[in-house]
């Protein structure tokens, strides 16, 4: 098994990145590198330069921190020849990324943006049956409660933790894989708690009678729903992809493996010396913050 370095240890690296390598047959979780979070049995840093230093053995780094920090630690392992996975958003800019691609290009690593909700069970199947239909419309229904999924965590509403885009992301990764046309955004309205930086709620337009509605503030059931409209049929994917609804069918229905596939794609790519860098949801989000009318509301606290 190759032996990678996970950096970040919070919520998504235990939640999610830590049993995924546990129970892949390519990778050995080798060290850690956050400023509190540790793993049991594996070898921790606080110091990422030092583990850099003292582990030239480990090739791969698994990079699970906050967009805005991401950039300088991506940079110092492509540096250091070790190939670099991306949590998403792969970077708090676009710019960044485009650099990171630039400079894994010309040091022969790998560097591969993940997109987890890419990998939920009916996304590809939707994709394949999307592929030679004409679509008349869809619209995006993603509301979840911040609370829950990211407790205390106030670098989401920071300048660069994206708000409700953050989740909102992972609708946009799966919107662009799958319709079989290009879209891109008219207008969106944003909702600006009155004490944060970003926004909790969105509403969105976009070409082709595609329109989207994210929110941050929904308790109880999570809603991560997509309906898609075709001269064939209605396609929907619900629990974030996972299942596939066409024509009132169940065509698919699964456990989330998601993070697990990513592993299994990352370790395709360092074999075959590939890299795979996809901006396209992060296109959307720099959009709607440009063309989108700020409206403020009710102060958010955790």
């Amino acid at each position: 098994m190759t032996p990678i370095c996970l950096v970040g240890i919070g919520k998504i690296a235990v939640d999610q990145h830590v049993p995924a390598i546990a129970g892949s047959h390519d990778w050995e979780l080798a060290a850690t590198v956050s400023r509190a979070g540790t793993v049991d049995g594996v070898p921790s840093f606080t110091d990422f330069d030092q583990m850099l230093t003292e582990r030239p053995d480990i090739g791969v780094i698994s990079l699970c921190l906050p967009p805005v920090p991401r950039y300088d630690y991506a940079a110092k392992a492509i540096a250091a020849g070790r190939h670099v996975m991306l949590e998403k958003p792969p970077g708090a800019t676009l710019a960044e990324v485009y650099a990171l691609a630039d400079m894994a290009q010309k040091a022969d690593v790998t560097l591969y943006t993940t997109w987890h909700s890419r990998m939920a069970k009916g996304v590809a199947p939707a994709k394949a049956w999307l592929a030679d239909k004409t679509v008349t419309g869809a619209h995006i229904n993603w509301k979840e409660d911040v609370r829950r999924w990211h407790p205390g965590q106030d670098w989401v509403f920071a300048p660069g933790g994206m708000g409700v885009f953050d989740p909102g992301s992972n609708a946009l990764s799966i919107i662009t894989e799958i319709l079989p046309m290009p879209i891109h955004l008219q207008s969106a309205k944003l909702h600006f708690p009155e004490n944060r930086d970003t926004p909790i709620a969105a509403q969105m337009q976009w070409t082709q009678n595609v329109t989207g509605d994210f929110d941050w503030r929904q308790e109880g059931p999570q809603s991560w729903d997509i309906t898609v409209e075709t001269t064939a049929g209605i396609l929907d994917l619900h629990d974030g992809g996972d299942r596939l609804v066409i024509g009132g069918e169940n065509v698919v229905a699964g456990d989330n493996q998601e993070y697990p596939a990513l592993y299994d794609r990352m370790a395709e790519l360092v074999k075959n010396g590939a890299s795979e860098v996809d901006v396209a949801p992060m296109i959307h989000v720099a959009d709607a913050l440009t063309l989108g009318k700020r409206l403020v509301v009710d102060p958010f606290h955790f």
